[in-house]
């Protein structure tokens, strides 16, 4: 089962499970193969009866299942199912056909914005200002050299000529969505602080690290035609 048909509450469930050290440890142990509870209280010095209540209650979540086995019938084996482990993320962005990073003046964090996400997604990106500088900022172009990024040096540019209507727009700056209002209005905010207030290349690294660790979750999960609806908190979905 997909990750975007599983609940919220069905997904709390999940966590609530692991929430035990035991348990967690009896997942941890499926991930390398198939055990029998015996086997798992041999390996993890447990006692068979707290194992069993484990069992039960990984099993009660979804996250473990049994299997009798073809050779010896009195036995069973316990196995993990991975789609229940990666019920554990948020669900994947809506598909859309092309990202858009906004920034206040299309200088520095969504030029490396949108650079991260064409390199690290392989899918469409572009950056736009709401007040574009007429170059980009300097130490942004030395940060993307760094990280064998392309940014081209003037290619800056104003959110009217770059947004189309089926464009996901992502602000990384609290003026950028806090400014658009209007038709042009950004899906997502990305609190990311401006490096050039501070102007050092320590600045533009944090900004930089802080851009690929929020691009980072969504690098297996979008694409055009991975259309992923909103979680539900009752039931699944179709």
């Amino acid at each position: 089962m997909d990750i975007e048909h599983y609940s919220l509450v069905e997904r709390a469930r999940i966590h609530a499970a692991l929430g035990d050290p035991a348990r967690l440890a009896i997942v941890d142990a499926l991930t390398l193969g198939d055990a029998s509870p015996g086997e798992i209280a041999h390996a993890l010095d447990m006692p068979t009866n707290l194992v069993a209540h484990h069992v039960k209650v990984l099993t009660d979540a979804g996250l473990v299942v049994r299997g009798r086995s073809e050779g010896d019938r009195r036995r069973t084996y316990l196995r993990l199912r991975p789609a229940a482990l990666s019920a554990l993320a948020p669900p994947p962005l809506a598909a859309a056909h092309r990202v858009v990073f906004v920034c206040t003046h299309n200088s520095a964090r969504s030029q490396l914005a949108a650079a991260l996400w064409k390199r690290r997604t392989n899918g469409d990106a572009a950056s736009a200002g709401t007040r574009p500088a007429p170059r980009v900022h300097p130490r942004a172009v030395a940060v993307a050299h760094r990280h064998a990024l392309d940014l081209d040096p003037a290619g800056t540019a104003h959110v009217d000529d770059v947004v189309r209507d089926d464009d996901l727009v992502i602000a990384v700056c609290d003026n950028a969505h806090e400014e658009l209002t209007g038709p042009v209005r950004p899906r997502l905010h990305w609190s990311v602080p401006d490096p050039a207030r501070v102007d050092t290349d320590e600045a533009f690294e944090a900004a930089y690290a802080d851009l690929a660790d929020r691009v980072a979750p969504h690098t297996a999960a979008t694409s055009p035609d991975a259309h992923a609806p909103a979680p539900t908190i009752h039931g699944r979905h179709p």
